[in-house]
């Protein structure tokens, strides 16, 4: 059976319990998106929850995003692609530099919030992310939402695509993640995860809308920042187990 990949963004809270959730959550993973300085986390933070990475045999990621502390993120920015480009550029360096001194390797890149939504819908934003990736290091397998315009323009460029998708999230009918501010768009209920689950390990999952989409995985998404998050990933690693779905880091990642 096919490797799946589990990933979570992790090394956005530096408090105690922001760091216990962390220390949670990095055994049930193979691959961490470390925040790099944009929306969350700071040098030390990035470090901290490196060497837990490394503790854990989990391969590691950079998780830009927009410089909006207040928003964590999630507020749409309209910014030219050269700002974009550079936003991302200086978070992944900063995230790189930090794992230089620790002797670590850094393997991918997964935008955070909005940007990763907007990347998933806008080719400028899509090509101004790309562009910064390839600028560092054309190897850097890049995140995508499964079927979006960043996966597509970036298999277009000759980038490491993971095909991303959520088993908390509600979809739209074409494909898009159902917005935080909508009712219903983060499943919390451990058997509407497993039931979403299994949809999407035979390759399609049902709309808010109702209908069929084609949903084709690389990796899951496991949310720690949301109510119970933590037991619904622990919920998704044993289901995976149990079905025989090994779990392995993407691309090139040992």
């Amino acid at each position: 059976m096919r490797p799946l990949d589990l990933n979570s963004d992790l090394g956005e809270r530096d408090t105690p319990e922001g760091r216990a959730l962390d220390a949670e959550m990095m055994p049930l993973l193979s691959s961490v998106n470390i925040a790099c300085g944009g929306h969350a986390g700071s040098l030390d933070l990035m470090r901290q929850t490196a060497r837990l990475a490394a503790e854990h045999g989990v391969a590691i990621g950079a998780h830009p995003g927009f410089e909006d502390r207040d928003t964590f993120g999630r507020t749409e920015r309209r910014l030219v692609p050269e700002r974009i480009t550079a936003l991302v550029t200086d978070q992944v360096s900063a995230l790189r530099d930090v794992l230089r001194t620790e002797g670590l390797p850094l393997r991918h890149v997964k935008p955070h919030g909005a940007l990763y939504n907007m990347a998933a819908r806008d080719p400028d934003v899509a090509e101004a992310v790309i562009r910064a990736v390839r600028s560092l290091d054309a190897s850097l397998a890049l995140y995508a939402l499964a079927g979006s315009v960043l996966m597509q323009t970036a298999q277009a460029a000759g980038l490491c695509v993971v095909r991303e998708a959520f088993a908390d999230r509600a979809y739209h009918a074409d494909g898009r993640l159902v917005s935080r501010s909508e009712p219903g768009a983060v499943l919390s209920d451990p058997d509407a995860v497993r039931h979403r689950l299994r949809e999407l390990l035979q390759g399609t999952v049902t709309s808010i809308e109702g209908s069929p989409v084609h949903v084709q995985a690389d990796s899951l998404c496991l949310h720690a920042d949301t109510a119970g998050g933590v037991a619904l990933a622990r919920l998704i690693r044993r289901e995976l187990e149990s079905a025989g779905v090994p779990i392995a880091a993407p691309c090139h990642a040992p």
